[in-house]
């Protein structure tokens, strides 16, 4: 394979993990079903792990994120100004849940 064409398909990759780890995220915000209630399906009975699963869905967008930044992979635009700023401090508080779709009127949530 040549380098330009593994440098893109890295590329893409990244990016393509990134956007699943956006949706993650966002799915955890919504309260919505995700990959780590099949791991984890005792949380349904007990909603006080909810801030559990969203730890868990920032974590995954940050170390993507930080994977991004490392080779160069422009990841920001994936994201509104104010939702690359959260990333940017990196600490998820109760700011980043509940203003997340700040910028949206709609407040269009992941499907």
């Amino acid at each position: 394979m040549e380098n330009n064409n593994r440098e893109q398909w890295s590329h893409d990759f990244l990016l393509n993990k990134l956007e699943q780890a956006k949706v993650h995220f966002e799915r955890a915000i919504d309260s919505k079903h995700t990959e780590f209630d099949d791991l984890y399906p005792y949380m349904i009975e007990h909603p006080q792990f909810f801030w559990y699963k969203r730890y868990v869905a920032w974590s995954e967008l940050l170390t993507i994120v930080k994977l991004c930044e490392e080779l160069g992979i422009p990841w920001a635009e994936k994201f509104t100004a104010h939702q690359a700023e959260y990333i940017n401090k990196r600490v998820m508080s109760s700011k980043v849940l509940d203003y997340w779709y700040e910028m949206n009127d709609t407040k269009e949530h992941v499907g």
